[in-house]
């Protein structure tokens, strides 16, 4: 099992800057890829960024220029540095770390969400 801690969210001004971090810990599971879902209300989950573990990251047409996504594997932590912030960036947070569970194969493991309040 794998138990993902989030940290960073909070309420800030347009034009500022927050880091989200998750640090997964646990054991019986090999972690692949990690990385942020971001919900608004009445939308649907929607994926901001990911990272591979060998480095490969993806991120969101809408938050390209503006958001970092990093790791410490040795950690086993991602971050998402976002800066220049907008209304539009508001809604909660979700980290995610796909990853093999030994014996099952493989399983997406999730967090309890941060919210993001950015505010105009």
């Amino acid at each position: 099992q794998v138990q993902l801690e989030e940290s960073g969210g909070g309420l800030v001004q347009a034009g500022g800057s927050l880091r989200l971090s998750c640090a997964a810990s646990g054991s019986g599971s090999s972690v692949d890829s990690m990385g942020w879902y971001r919900q608004a209300p009445g939308n649907q989950r929607d994926l901001v960024a990911s990272i591979r573990s060998g480095g490969g990251t993806v991120y969101a047409d809408s938050v390209k220029g503006r958001f970092t996504i990093s790791r410490d594997n040795a950690k086993n932590t991602v971050y998402l540095q976002m800066n220049s912030l907008t209304s539009e960036d508001t809604g909660v947070y979700l980290c995610y770390v796909n990853a093999y569970r030994w014996g099952v194969g493989p399983f997406t493991y999730w967090g309890q969400g941060t919210q993001v309040t950015v505010s105009s």
